[in-house]
């Protein structure tokens, strides 16, 4: 009998700042252990969200992880609602941008939100480098000219947010 597999429910960050009137975004290089070619792509903060674990509790804890920054704002977090149903707990969300990768390497849905971080950036962790607040518009320049030296499953959730779709 053939064994079922599934995509992996995945949350992602796409952290803004103002600097002297000037939007800028968080960035990392990929740096997993056997990330083969994908390891030195920019990313934005990313990871799995583990069972039964609130989706925002998942972005702080990633965000925590790979960044060393603690997320101030989500967009979104404000109007989702918890239920108890039948004695289980759940969630209703709406995150900015919903990602599903249909082939390749990893069967991964990834939720993006819009949020704000404080904190001292992490020089690296066991899974980035270079972490570094990089102008906006560099982002989307770089998007628009080498859409594949990003992290497959952030392209989309960036030209939206850099409206390039």
């Amino acid at each position: 009998m053939l064994m079922e597999k599934f995509a992996k429910p995945a949350v992602g960050a796409i952290i803004e700042k103002k600097i002297d009137g000037e939007k800028f975004i968080l960035v990392q290089e990929r740096r997993k252990e056997n990330g083969g070619k994908e390891n030195g792509m920019l990313e934005i903060p990313a990871g799995k969200i583990r069972e039964y674990e609130n989706i925002f509790e998942a972005l702080r804890r990633e965000v925590k992880e790979e960044t060393g920054l603690i997320i101030t704002r989500i967009d979104g977090e404000e109007s989702s609602t918890q239920s108890n149903v039948n004695g289980n707990q759940v969630i209703s969300f709406q995150p900015y941008c919903v990602t599903q990768n249909l082939s390749g390497a990893y069967s991964l849905i990834l939720n993006t939100f819009i949020c704000e971080a404080d904190g001292v950036l992490a020089e690296s962790t066991d899974e980035t480098q270079n972490i570094r607040w990089e102008k906006a518009d560099l982002i989307r320049d770089i998007l628009k000219a080498n859409p594949e030296s990003f992290f497959l499953m952030h392209v989309n959730a960036l030209k939206k947010y850099f409206e390039l779709l």
